[in-house]
């Protein structure tokens, strides 16, 4: 049998830099641009922002840690460092190799759901550079009308098989467009892929988004949404609603599932520091929220518009004709809108991918381009059947696989492998001693919110 060992040591991220590149790209996703400003506009200001600074700290020092300590120390992905935690804390090896493929069930099948929706980002970076988008102007009809045509909806999974396989058409060319580009750069590896594109993708994502958070600055209209930003109402401090989603958000924001963090850990050096580089992906990944913050919540406050309506529709619908009425600049401020979210959802659909494709290798011992093209051909498949039924299918997962991932990756870390097993890992690469309260606080404190995000997003139908 082939030494995991050997497989991983094959590839892996070349330095710290692409690490943290790659991880980022994982965290910041298309939700820090349609949740994120939605949920601050929604609980206000400050009032939604303090809690989510707490919560980052909170899973950054443990969850994060955690994950990515777990996949260095066992130098393979969930299934097999879960196999490895079990037997470090004297139980079968097999039994933890069954549960860690939770996770990777979990990754594939919000890989599927993304690869949609990076179809219609597809799509609309196509239109906005043509410039069919500007020339809509504020026509809520035709803006409408052509997200109802890219993304149509069913009541349910057959309805949207049905649906698929009557219509076809561009909305199967697009999402099959995303998958090629997932596909191609993943069939690189992880050294000569995943971290070259992030490289790129991840610093350019963040240019277009300061520069367009830059233009929001000279916009007319807009000081009504930055004072609203930096507003607080301390009895809305007291509103448990305002701190479950607070937290909801930032548990799916920072990847805490159990499966890409591990994946991504297990391909790092000894050398790497765990904690700083958990603590930089807290911040870039906050700081990449706050800037979409800062440019949808000025941007709709300048056009009177209601920030109320969440979920894609508030990046393919109601910012539309908000940035169509800005003038000479409209089609330069939509093009950027639309690649810099196209960067984000290609960084988070990879790393998403990497989990099934990892599982692949490790455990049936596949080539890499043999499982690359195994899990990009099923997901290609999956994604043209369920595409309208996804934000169900994506609901589902949020709600019952994720959280269930991180839970079961927490136990393994806090509570079965042993103790000085688990702080050598994390100390592993750092030149100062890990600081004391780390275990206890994600024993006690991380453990505890991971089924308290389970029992709560099944309870209120998904808090993140």
């Amino acid at each position: 049998m082939k030494d995991v060992n050997t497989i991983q040591k094959q590839d892996g991220f070349k330095s710290q830099w692409g690490f943290i590149m790659a991880a980022v790209g994982s965290c910041v996703g298309m939700a820090n641009v349609w949740r994120f400003p939605m949920l601050v506009s929604r609980y206000g200001g400050l009032t939604f922002l303090i809690p989510y600074f707490i919560f980052v700290f909170i899973i950054s020092q443990s969850g994060m840690m955690e994950e990515i300590s777990m996949g260095r120390w066992a130098g393979t992905g969930p299934s097999g460092a879960f196999g490895k935690a079990m037997e470090n804390g004297g139980r079968r090896r097999k039994a933890g190799e069954r549960l860690g493929i939770i996770p990777v069930i979990g990754s594939l099948c919000l890989a599927i759901g993304y690869s949609v929706i990076m179809g219609w980002v597809f799509y609309y970076v196509k239109m906005a550079l043509t410039g069919e988008l500007t020339a809509m102007g504020q026509d809520m009809d035709a803006i409408g009308g052509t997200f109802g045509s890219v993304a149509p909806e069913a009541d349910n999974l057959l309805q949207a098989v049905q649906m698929t396989l009557e219509t076809g058409g561009a909305n199967n060319l697009w999402i099959t467009v995303g998958i090629v580009v997932s596909f191609l750069i993943m069939i690189m590896g992880v050294a000569g892929g995943i971290e070259k594109s992030c490289k790129i993708m991840i610093p350019v994502l963040y240019v277009l988004f300061i520069t367009l958070a830059v233009f929001m600055l000279f916009m007319p209209g807009t000081r009504s949404g930055y004072q609203y930003i930096f507003s607080l109402d301390p009895a809305g401090l007291l509103d448990p609603q305002v701190w479950v989603y607070a937290f909801g958000q930032c548990f799916f924001s920072l990847s805490v599932a159990g499966s890409g963090s591990i994946v991504y850990g297990s391909y790092l050096d000894d050398k790497v520091n765990i904690r700083r580089s958990a603590v930089i992906c807290a911040v870039m990944d906050t700081s990449a929220a706050l800037l979409a913050m800062l440019i949808i919540i000025p941007a709709m406050a300048s056009a009177g518009a209601d920030l109320g309506n969440g979920g894609p529709g508030l990046m393919f619908i109601y910012v539309l004709p908000v940035f169509n009425s800005m003038g000479v600049l409209a089609r330069v401020i939509v093009i950027f809108f639309y690649v810099a979210i196209l960067f984000a959802g290609l960084s988070s659909v990879i790393n998403l991918f990497e989990t099934p494709i990892n599982f692949l290798q490790e455990q049936l011992h596949m080539k890499r381009w043999t499982a690359t093209a195994l899990i990009h051909g099923f997901g290609l498949i999956t994604a043209l059947l369920i595409q309208p039924w996804t934000s169900q299918w994506m609901d589902t997962v949020s709600i019952y696989i994720l959280p269930l991932g991180a839970l079961t990756a927490g136990v393994m870390f806090f509570w079965v492998m042993k103790r000085d097993t688990a702080v050598a890992a994390v100390q592993l690469g750092a030149e100062k001693p890990m600081m004391k309260w780390f275990y206890p606080f994600g024993r006690y404190i991380f453990v505890p919110l991971c089924v308290l995000c389970f029992i709560l997003g099944i309870a209120w139908g998904g808090i993140g």
